[in-house]
């Protein structure tokens, strides 16, 4: 005999048997049928090579294979009922749980200066750690639930996964303080004039203003690339480069860049910053109140979609 062939309903028959000892008694708690009990009793009797239950004047009576299966099998059955019907729940103020997130260098600005206090105070047992990666990689370690969340602007997390916006803002020019074009808009002749510090941050949706570029036959001067934001502003200050960034990194309140910025003289799309978590972990307390806590402090409406 394998469990395989077990129907978990088989089981829900056998046990209400033991207690109830008559067919009909057995079917209107059930909810099903008689002919119904009597089939799976019949199929019981065949996977379990067993009378099971023998028809006396008092009853259907156990048998002596029955009632040795009789308390492991309860057991099963209010273990698995009490597992059903527990409150579902997450104590961030006694949890010692380490979240995993996957952040990209925006996300990490934005995010971590305003979570880690909230942790301080509500759940001064809990870490994070960051990791970076690559897309290929991310699908498969959110799916086993090594990574809880990612965040940033990220594409190719789309079936299997819900996503949240937490941000969306629109794209500035920076550069140093005392540039030739600080304290003054920015022309798209003097944006293509410049010489410029490109952004190319892996596994993001940043690459996509090359691409607006190309199409719109606009060749900017590009004279050199990095892969983070970390250390635009220290190349920034020591040359007359200039870099396109999503304006959250000037904005006063966030991370006020030591540097100049004008409105970006390119129409571009505006930046989303999402956060993501796989579709095995929707219900998952402890996701949700992660998930939950970053949103709100980003004060958006709590939009819940499915990619």
């Amino acid at each position: 005999m394998d469990l395989k062939d077990f129907d978990l309903n088989l089981l829900l028959v056998f046990d209400q048997l033991l207690k109830e000892r008559k067919v009909s008694s057995v079917a209107d708690s059930l909810g099903v049928t008689q002919p119904a009990v009597s089939r799976s009793l019949k199929r019981l009797r065949q996977l379990l090579g067993d009378e099971l239950f023998c028809r006396t004047a008092s009853g259907m009576e156990p048998t002596a294979y029955a009632r040795h299966l009789a308390e492991p099998i309860g057991y099963a059955l209010d273990s698995l009922r009490q597992a059903i019907g527990q409150e579902f729940s997450f104590d961030p103020a006694s949890s010692r749980r380490t979240f995993t997130l996957r952040i990209t260098d925006i996300g990490e600005i934005y995010i971590l200066p305003r979570l880690l206090p909230l942790l301080d105070a509500m759940a001064p047992g809990v870490s994070v750690t960051v990791v970076r990666g690559n897309n290929e990689t991310l699908k498969g370690e959110m799916e086993a639930g090594r990574i809880d969340l990612a965040i940033g602007l990220i594409e190719g997390l789309e079936s299997g996964f819900f996503r949240r916006q937490l941000l969306k803002q629109g794209y500035v020019c920076v550069f140093r303080l005392g540039h030739r074009l600080a304290g003054r808009p920015m022309s798209l002749e003097d944006y293509l004039e410049a010489e410029h510090a490109v952004v190319s941050a892996e596994g993001t949706g940043h690459a996509r203003i090359d691409e607006i570029m190309e199409k719109r036959g606009l060749k900017r001067k590009v004279r050199l690339r990095v892969p983070s934001y970390a250390s635009l502003e220290h190349l920034l200050q020591s040359t007359d480069l200039v870099a396109t960034v999503p304006e959250v990194l000037v904005h006063p309140k966030v991370y006020p860049l030591a540097l100049a910025y004008s409105k970006h003289p390119v129409e571009l799309p505006r930046l989303s910053i999402n956060q993501f978590w796989h579709a095995r972990f929707h219900r998952d307390p402890a996701n949700k109140w992660l998930r939950n806590l970053i949103a709100d402090q980003c004060e958006l409406p709590e939009i819940d979609s499915i990619a």
